[in-house]
């Protein structure tokens, strides 16, 4: 027997299955997209424990003809490619043909299928290891069904390396959810043991993309964002930019698509952080819903087996136009437009020339009640921060970790010019000259210019001292005489309830009063 022999077809393709077929929320996917690809607007998702035993599509797209249903369990067996130039400027969200042949091959498969309203349908079966198949008739509107039971029944090593029902599940909920905000235009429904997870109209106006927005994003995103849409270079980004004052902790909620295409990339990602390093402190992520449409003849879809990774032809020309749009809509965000609170007036004091201790106006702007509150929240008067040194107690924490800078002084300019006396005088962090736009404060100290941004040292303080409380006595806290509602995702939701015993230990108590809602009963008493 020669050493060199050629696989079977079905070894082919559980081989393949090991590369499209991960888990439960791979198969809905590669559904998902075939349902899509058929023009669909409405498709219809059924799970049950968490995709393991079921997972249902429903859609009422083209369909497929009676003579091609085999064909479409084939390996390699597609209508949505011929020739090599269709490979070069692939404009569908699937090409490779290998989907539905991976997923039979380690599942239960049932494929009905009817191109229209009239007549009846028909119905191809496969399971596993037998790959002959037969067509018979099937009662079917038009549009296509595929039902996928007992996923890798026949590769139990795999199946143990599922998660339980609930994280499979999530991840299935991921899925649907970045790929109805793909496509606004198509309905989606998910269920999940028969109980009703989403149920998402198609989006045709404004208004109603936005509505679906926060759906799936929440609501605070839809709040804390705003609109954009620039077009140059034969490209066009368009969608959802949120406020740099809506950080995240993790790159959570960074949403791009690329011709509909829910993709990761370095070019994109690059270009979005250098948009916002000016804006956003350092480990914080922006979050964004962003579209970027560009000829499919100059994006490369054929990079990675899951088609989450993309390669454009002309990089640079992509990451500049990126940049450049993000970085100008970020910079036409002004303080009136759109911010994480209602507004309120809030003092900036400026240093007269003379008088580096002498406020020479008084200037009324409209900023966020977030940034005025910080201002009295760090109890910092405009009297305390123009005549008294900053408390090197208070702020030590924000030097430590970055949040205050220094620059140095001309050393020339610094001999001439001495306010303070000798430097043995001078405290570390200075003394405050100014306070800028009600958000910063100036200090001098023999070195140079310290700046302190208030807002971000007042939180630092309150989580340090929230730190030493709960190592120590424990968070004190106070319950709330109006319960505070707050507008969260479903998911958040979950997470929320499932972690009541923590928040209660940082001094939070919650409870749900609604799919999206939670309300707050008690809060920590150094957040008052």
């Amino acid at each position: 027997m020669p050493k060199i022999q050629q696989l079977s077809p079905r070894l082919s393709n559980q081989i393949a299955a090991g590369e499209v077929v991960e888990r439960p929320a791979s198969v809905i996917k590669e559904l998902l997209e075939n349902s899509l690809d058929a023009g669909s607007s409405r498709i219809d998702i059924d799970v049950e424990q968490g995709g393991t035993r079921l997972m249902r599509i429903r859609d009422n797209g083209s369909g497929i003809e009676k003579d091609d249903l085999p064909l479409a369990l084939a390996r390699h067996a597609t209508s949505k490619i011929h020739r090599l130039e269709d490979l070069e400027a692939v404009a569908t969200l699937g090409f490779r043909g290998e989907a539905l042949a991976s997923v039979s091959s380690v599942s239960r498969l049932l494929l009905v299928s009817n191109t229209s309203d009239q007549g009846s349908g028909w119905q191809v079966a496969a399971e596993g290891d037998q790959m002959r198949t037969t067509v018979t008739p099937a009662s079917h509107r038009q549009g296509t069904t595929v039902e996928v039971r007992d996923l890798f029944f026949n590769t139990p090593a795999r199946r143990k390396f599922l998660k339980t029902e609930k994280t499979e599940f999530s991840r299935i909920d991921d899925v649907v959810r970045k790929i109805a905000l793909s496509r606004f235009r198509t309905g989606f429904t998910l269920t999940h043991n028969q109980r009703t997870i989403h149920s998402l109209k198609p989006a045709l106006t404004q208004s109603e993309m936005e509505r679906r927005v926060a759906l799936l994003c929440g609501p605070a995103f839809l709040e804390n964002s705003v609109f954009i849409d620039r077009e140059a270079a034969g490209l066009r980004l368009w969608g959802w930019l949120a406020l740099p004052a809506f950080s995240r902790s993790q790159a959570d909620m960074q949403h791009f698509y690329v011709n509909d295409r829910c993709i990761k990339d370095k070019v994109v990602m690059h270009a979005l952080r250098q948009a916002y390093q000016d804006v956003l402190q350092h480990g914080r992520h922006p979050a964004c819903l962003l579209y970027l449409e560009i000829e499919p003849a100059n994006v490369d879809v054929n990079v990675h087996p899951t088609k989450h990774e993309v390669r454009f032809r002309d990089s640079r020309l992509v990451h500049d136009f990126l940049f450049r749009s993000l970085h100008r809509a970020l910079a036409d965000i002004v303080p009136g437009d759109k911010t994480v609170r209602t507004h309120e007036n809030a003092a900036v004091f400026a240093a007269s020339p003379d008088n580096p201790f002498q406020p020479r106006e008084n200037l009324s702007l409209q900023l966020g009640s977030h940034a005025a509150a910080s201002v009295h929240q760090a109890q910092m008067s405009h009297y305390q921060c123009l005549h008294e040194p900053l408390s090197e107690a208070r702020i030590e924490q924000a030097l430590a970790e970055g949040l205050v800078r220094a620059e140095p002084a001309n050393p020339s300019v610094d001999k001439e010019v001495n306010h303070f006396g000798e430097p043995d005088d001078i405290p570390p962090l200075g003394y405050a000259i100014a306070q800028l736009k009600g958000i910063y404060i100036l200090a001098e100290n023999r070195l140079g210019l310290i700046v302190v941004d208030m807002h971000a040292a007042h939180e630092r303080i309150t989580y340090e001292q929230m730190k030493q409380a709960l190592e120590g006595e424990g968070i004190r806290s106070q319950p709330l005489l109006v319960p505070e509602s707050l507008a969260v995702s479903e998911r958040e939701a979950d997470a929320a309830v499932e972690n009541r015993e923590n928040f209660l230990r940082l001094g939070i108590a919650l409870e749900r009063a609604g799919p999206e809602t939670l309300l707050i009963r008690q809060v920590p008493v150094l957040l008052r």
